[in-house]
C-alpha cells in the first residue's frame, strides 16, 4: 500500500488547487501524517480520498489537526454532567463535573468524549485521558481518525457501511453518502467532491 509517486500525487494537488498552486510545509507534513496512517490501516484508494477529503473539510482546509472552537461554558453546557444532556454525558463517560471541557473535540476528525479519548489512546498507545491535548499530534490524529471513521466512533456508521473497502474508485453517491459517518448529510456534496480530487491525486501517485 502507500503511494510510488508522491511527486505525482503533490503534483495533482496543486494542480488541482484544492491546497492552493503552492503548499506549505505544515499542509505537506499534514498530508503525511494522513497518508502514513492510512497506508499503515490498508485503505484502499477511495477509503483514503474519503479520508483525506474528510481531513481537509473538518480542519477548514488546511490538513492540521485543530481544536473545536468555543469557550469552556459551550463546552460545559454540551458535554459536561452539569449541563444540558446529563444522561448523554454520562454515557459517553463524561461522569464528573469538567470532563466537558476537557474531552471536547480534537484532531483531524473531533474526537470528543472521554470514553472517545480512553479508546483512542489504547489505539496510539499514549494516556489521552490524561493529557487530552495529545489527540493534536500529527501521527495521533491520523490515526485515531482511522480507527475512527474505520470502526464508528463519531456516529455508530463505519466507512465499509457506504464505500466497499477494497474499492479503488467510488461513486459521487457513494461519497455523499459516507458523509453519515461523521455528520450526517452537513456539507456532504462538497466533501465528495474533494474525495473525487483526492481520489485522482492518489491514483496519479500510485497508491495501492
Amino acid at each position: 500500500m502507500g503511494l510510488s509517486q508522491p511527486g505525482a500525487f503533490f503534483a495533482q494537488l496543486k494542480q488541482s488547487q484544492l491546497l492552493g498552486a503552492t503548499l506549505s510545509q505544515d499542509e505537506v507534513d499534514g498530508a503525511g501524517a494522513l497518508l502514513t496512517a492510512l497506508d499503515g490501516d490498508n485503505w484502499s484508494t477511495a477509503w483514503a480520498a474519503y479520508g483525506l477529503a474528510t481531513a481537509y473539510h473538518e480542519t477548514g482546509h488546511t490538513l492540521e489537526p485543530v481544536t473545536e472552537r468555543g469557550g469552556d461554558e459551550y463546552f460545559r453546557r454540551r458535554y459536561d454532567v452539569t449541563g444540558l444532556d446529563p444522561a448523554r454525558a454520562k454515557a459517553n463517560g463524561n461522569t464528573a463535573p469538567g470532563d466537558g471541557i476537557a474531552y471536547r473535540g480534537r484532531g483531524y476528525v473531533q474526537l470528543t468524549w472521554k470514553s472517545n479519548y480512553l479508546k483512542a489512546g489504547q489505539v496510539v498507545g499514549a494516556d489521552l485521558v490524561g493529557v487530552p491535548e495529545l489527540a493534536l499530534r500529527l501521527d495521533y490524529a491520523a490515526k485515531i481518525m482511522c480507527s475512527g471513521m474505520r470502526n464508528g466512533w463519531f456516529t455508530g456508521k463505519g466507512l465499509g457501511r457506504y464505500i466497499p473497502e477494497a474499492a479503488k474508485t467510488a461513486t459521487n453517491g457513494q461519497y455523499v453518502l459516507a458523509r453519515y459517518v461523521i455528520n450526517g448529510t452537513d456539507r456532504a456534496a462538497d466533501i465528495a467532491g474533494y474525495a473525487a480530487i483526492f481520489e485522482k491525486a492518489l491514483t496519479a501517485g500510485g497508491w495501492s
